[in-house]
């Protein structure tokens, strides 16, 4: 056969490290230690949470980790008190005064983490913006301490409203390569928070982005109590470990499905006593699931959910591919000639015909984020 040769697919570089030498990598060449946290946040203390994200950062990164995952709103802990009680001017404004801002010194001290222990850091945060209002976001810090990716929860869920915003059309960018160096080279991350994952519009604007190791963030949640309890079986332990493995099974990679702890200590502070969430200690059900939805992993202390420690996980990123060659929905099983997502990603601006265009995500200290 004669002719030019056909152009080198590349689109799997970010699935797999590049072959340096002449033998095939063996499966530990692929191999990526992942660290998720099963931990109670210092709740309503923007300064100790962040100590103990630190601390955190630390121990993963001692433990081997490459990559460490926090729950939604790990800085600085879920309100759950709007599960109990939706108007709380006390703590809501406690709340907002200790929430998280770009470029403040709070987020560059995680940074700094990151880069001194060379380690990428999935952070879940109540990002507090210079008008004061609260946004349920997330971040990607790379081992270098750069910010790779920035977004926010695209709609609160039912009671969140009360304290959160919308996110925009921007934050649907939830998906960023990750260069870990070594044999592992750039890896594809994404993240999204708890009930995003009962979204398939959602979910597969996700998958299109190439993801290969997902974060999951949860709040503390509850076991379900029976089939005769009024609440929502898809709001408990259960449902949400089920929506996380479902998302593997969809997208194909690896999911870090990541939950926080809240203890007597936190029911205290919240009064969540009799609400209908955060009502028992405990919340804590961390866990990896492997490309196919399996768990890869057994729970902390034999499952007792107010056990506080890290997950860990060595990811063989070989794995993804294998398991896309059954099933890859935004690939050879899909059919766009007859079902296709449109998407706006244009940012929502307050206000049009400006001649200064600020970007929305503005912090408090520092510089304006990217």
């Amino acid at each position: 056969m004669t002719g030019s040769k056909p152009p080198i697919d590349t689109s799997l570089r970010t699935l797999l490290p590049p072959i340096t030498s002449a033998s095939q990598p063996t499966a530990m060449a692929h191999s990526l230690r992942v660290a998720v946290t099963q931990a109670e946040p210092e709740w309503l203390d923007l300064a100790g949470t962040v100590k103990k994200t630190c601390e955190l950062i630390t121990e993963a990164a001692n433990n081997g980790a490459r990559l460490i995952a926090f729950p939604e709103c790990w800085v600085t802990g879920y309100p759950g008190w709007i599960w109990a009680r939706p108007v709380d001017f006390e703590l809501n404004t406690k709340y907002i005064y200790n929430s998280l801002s770009r470029g403040s010194p709070e987020f560059e001290a995680i940074q700094s983490a990151a880069k001194r222990h060379n380690i990428a850091v999935v952070l879940g945060f109540s990002e507090r913006t210079a008008s004061h209002s609260l946004y349920i976001s997330q971040a990607v810090i790379s081992p270098a301490g750069e910010v790779l990716m920035h977004r926010r929860k695209v709609k609160p869920t039912h009671v969140e409203r009360a304290v959160f915003g919308d996110g925009s059309g921007d934050d649907l960018a939830n998906v960023v390569e990750v260069d870990f160096g070594g044999t592992v080279g750039r890896v594809k991350v994404g993240a999204l928070a708890c009930w995003e994952h009962t979204q398939p519009l959602l979910k597969y604007h996700s998958y299109s982005q190439g993801e290969v190791i997902h974060v999951s963030m949860w709040p503390p949640i509850d076991p379900h109590p029976g089939v005769e309890h009024p609440g929502l079986w898809s709001m408990s332990a259960q449902g949400c470990q089920n929506l996380s493995q479902t998302y593997a099974v969809e997208g194909g990679g690896y999911v870090l499905h990541c939950t926080a702890v809240c203890t007597e200590k936190g029911r205290d502070i919240m009064g969540t006593h009799n609400g209908l969430l955060f009502h028992t200690p405990g919340g804590g059900h961390s866990s990896v699931i492997g490309p196919d939805g399996r768990r890869l992993t057994q729970p902390l202390a034999g499952g007792d959910p107010a056990k506080e420690g890290i997950v860990y996980a060595d990811l063989d990123l070989s794995k993804v591919v294998a398991n896309r060659s059954f099933l890859d929905n935004v690939g050879h099983y899909s059919r766009p000639d007859l079902l296709w997502l449109g998407v706006d990603r244009k940012q929502k601006e307050h206000v049009i015909g400006r001649d200064d265009h600020e970007p929305k995500k503005v912090v408090l200290n520092g510089p304006k984020p990217e």
